[in-house]
């Protein structure tokens, strides 16, 4: 069984990261649409808010609670994340609130050996209320992926993109409906799901980076695609794992490598467009996005390999 304090960390953890990914999903979403749809760009702006709501509900309870692993990983921000946010907000006149940034950069960590029944009533309500809203973030993102497919809409992100943020959307759901039922997020026990899971997800990163490179950068554009090759090959031994024909901790080794590479390469991308190095049509904040994504699956590889 979960304890409280397990309980409250790992809740807080898990929002700090998806919170702020959910927001951005909704924000790259807003972008994306054209004149015609402008009430769906008004719907993906509120559910931008309503996840901002939920970021800064968040970073006030885990102040001195929340595992310190989480916030040295680079997940929850990285030295970028804020000069990606203004930059973005520059091109693109959306207001995004820096102030949250600002204060996950002053969050401590603590060992937090006990929690109050007063905080622990708190996140198990925050809790709630992120199922709801990851919930409706799903339906939203399947409205508009049956519209594209059907040819009654037209948007600029990928449908794979689509695809891509759903399941991401439905695994945060899944984790935090886990943590509702008092079942602990056993990283080790779940390890070949999560490793066919994010080395996909890198997979579909270096695609859509290659993607939105303008073609004249065909050095990056070559990076990218050795990078989508290579993660697919992983994503497939991955799964082999899982039927166990492959021993994980290879797979493991194998991930953990690649993913630092890609980190580099997302991390150098980042500084490159907000320098205005590279020409592409990727807005800097997307960057960022996919670097922390990066950081985040580091983390896991790095608990199992211990």
């Amino acid at each position: 069984m979960l304890s409280c304090t397990d309980f409250v960390r790992q809740s807080l953890g898990l929002h700090l990261f998806f919170a702020r990914i959910m927001k951005e999903h909704s924000f790259f979403l807003e972008l994306g649409f054209t004149p015609r749809d402008a009430n769906f760009t008004q719907r993906a702006d509120a559910f931008r808010m309503e996840f901002e709501k939920l970021l800064k509900e968040v970073i006030i309870l885990s102040d001195g609670v929340v595992d310190p692993r989480i916030l040295q990983s680079g997940e929850v921000i990285t030295p970028y994340t804020l000069n990606a946010e203004l930059v973005t907000e520059f091109y693109t006149g959306v207001d995004l609130p820096t102030d949250l940034t600002r204060a996950e950069a002053g969050l401590s960590g603590g060992v937090c050996p006990e929690v109050s029944p007063v905080l622990k009533k708190k996140v198990c309500e925050l809790n709630e209320k992120a199922i709801c809203l990851i919930a409706a973030l799903i339906r939203f993102k399947e409205e508009i992926l049956s519209n594209v497919l059907s040819c009654r809409m037209f948007t600029l992100n990928y449908p794979l993109l689509i695809e891509h943020i759903m399941r991401e959307a439905r695994l945060y759901l899944s984790l935090v409906q886990k943590l509702q039922r008092g079942q602990m997020i056993d990283v080790d026990r779940e390890a070949f799901e999560q490793e066919a899971f994010w080395n996909r997800i890198m997979a579909e990163h270096a695609k859509f980076i290659r993607g939105l490179l303008d073609p004249t950068e065909e050095q990056l554009i070559n990076i990218a695609d050795n990078f989508g090759d290579e993660f697919d090959e992983l994503t497939c031994k991955a799964k082999r794992a899982i039927d166990l024909t492959l021993p994980i901790c290879h797979v493991t080794c194998e991930s953990l490598k690649a993913t630092l590479a890609i980190r580099d390469f997302k991390a150098q991308a980042t500084q490159g467009l907000l320098a205005c190095r590279i020409r592409s049509i990727i807005v800097p904040l997307l960057g960022d996005h996919v670097l922390r994504e990066a950081n985040h699956f580091l983390r896991l590889l790095k608990m199992v390999a211990d």
